[in-house]
């Protein structure tokens, strides 16, 4: 049993993961939002619906307000808190049912829940790390930048920090879950702390982007990222033409994260692309499609961003691998979370400019980040470098020779 409630991001390594697994004759269920049931199409993968949505909490009223408070990681928690409080029994239920008669449970680090799973139903678990989130003192948790500040001792208390407000979070009903529906004694704060650092940990990243810390311990394995093959895409005519009728555009889309007022996100978009003269594809909707600008929906990734110039993003953890694995250079404007993380790492490999924080978005600090990101062949260059090694690399393989070793 796979635990995926995240956005597509986090849904798609899941499901190459479980892909291979079934292929090697294992029985997968992945749980994840209902919204992304039409990606698992002839994976062999048996999906298990969870009806809270990622993306609607974002786009809500009170996600926006979080997306306000992302500096401030006590108001965030709260925030979180206050956001999933209506949903969490319906979540972990969902979470108990799929769970059944599994064998192996792969969770992320949301409210640990494959501990008390595997508990539950005395069997192997192992956490799934989509950012490095193992104690390190080489650098902070990716979620507490600020702890940079304080050395090799403040890098690693950012882990137990960030850990310790994420369980603080859950605690209340987590263990009222754990007495009323799997009828296991409440877990203390120690405990749990005990058995997450020493559970078996896949990271689902390359070794390339994020080098083995020297202090992690063998429980950690670092497989290389999980690429999911999507079916083949037929990609409409008008986009195949816009991509025949000039130099490669440069794309710009925010996945699932949403800006308290769109239209005037849009508007600066595209008032910068035409300010750096550049042709560009953009995540909105095709009908305001004008020259220059091609708007498109759903398009998959793998196939659109190695027909790019470059790619613009918010630099979640699947987007990022996806544009590294492209071979172009990426610019990437954060909104919270991981996401200043990976615009960092991007930017220090040399495949990118300096990040642009969306907050800091204005027409003529991107127009000129555009600029920058488009003509320096420095960044072409080593984002063709980076890419040629990820395709070496086969996470998927690797994460399934470990989880053999588990069972």
């Amino acid at each position: 049993m796979i635990f995926a409630a995240g956005s597509r991001g986090d849904v798609q390594p899941c499901l190459a993961l479980g892909r291979a697994l079934a292929r090697q004759g294992d029985t997968v269920r992945l749980l994840a939002s209902t919204r992304y049931q039409h990606l698992n199409d002839a994976t062999g993968v048996e999906f298990h619906p969870l009806s809270v949505d990622p993306a609607e909490i974002i786009e809500s009223a009170q996600g926006q307000e979080l997306l306000a408070s992302r500096s401030n990681p006590a108001a965030f928690i709260r925030g979180i808190s206050r956001v999933l409080r209506p949903r969490i029994t319906q979540i972990l239920e969902q979470t108990r049912a799929a769970a059944q008669g599994a064998d192996l449970v792969l969770a992320p680090t949301f409210g640990f829940l494959g501990i008390h799973l595997s508990q539950y139903l005395r069997v192997p678990h192992a956490l799934i790390h989509f950012q490095p989130s193992q104690p390190t003192g080489l650098f902070p948790h990716p979620m507490a930048p600020a702890a940079r500040l304080l050395g090799r001792i403040g890098n690693r208390l950012s882990f137990e920090a960030v850990d310790a407000g994420s369980w603080l979070m859950c605690r209340p009903f987590i263990n009222n879950w754990r007495r009323e529906h799997l009828s296991l004694p409440p877990m203390s704060s120690l405990a749990l702390f005990r058995q997450i650092r020493r559970a078996p940990v896949l990271c689902a990243f390359s070794p390339t982007i994020v080098p083995r810390p020297h202090d992690w311990g063998p429980n950690v394995h670092i497989t290389g990222y999980w690429h999911h093959e999507q079916p083949l895409f037929n990609p409409p005519q008008r986009l195949l033409a816009f991509l025949a009728d000039g130099p490669p555009p440069v794309y710009v889309g925010f996945g699932s994260m949403k800006s308290a007022d769109p239209e005037a996100t849009d508007h600066l978009v595209r008032s910068a692309l035409k300010r750096a003269g550049l042709r560009g594809v953009l995540a909105a909707d095709p009908a305001t499609s004008e020259d220059g600008l091609l708007a498109v929906s759903d398009t998959p990734h793998d196939w659109l961003f190695p027909r790019m110039a470059a790619v613009v993003h918010h630099g979640g953890a699947g987007t990022t691998a996806t544009a590294l694995r492209a071979a172009v250079p990426s610019l990437i404007c954060p909104f919270f979370g991981d996401q200043a993380y990976w615009a960092a790492r991007v930017h220090q490999l040399g495949a990118g400019p300096q990040p642009l924080p969306f907050r800091q978005l204005t027409v003529p600090t991107l127009a000129e980040r555009l600029r920058q990101l488009t003509q320096n062949p420095r960044y072409t260059n080593t984002s063709r470098q980076l890419a040629r090694t990820l395709t070496t690399e086969n996470g998927v393989t690797r994460a399934r020779h470990t989880l053999n070793q588990l069972q």
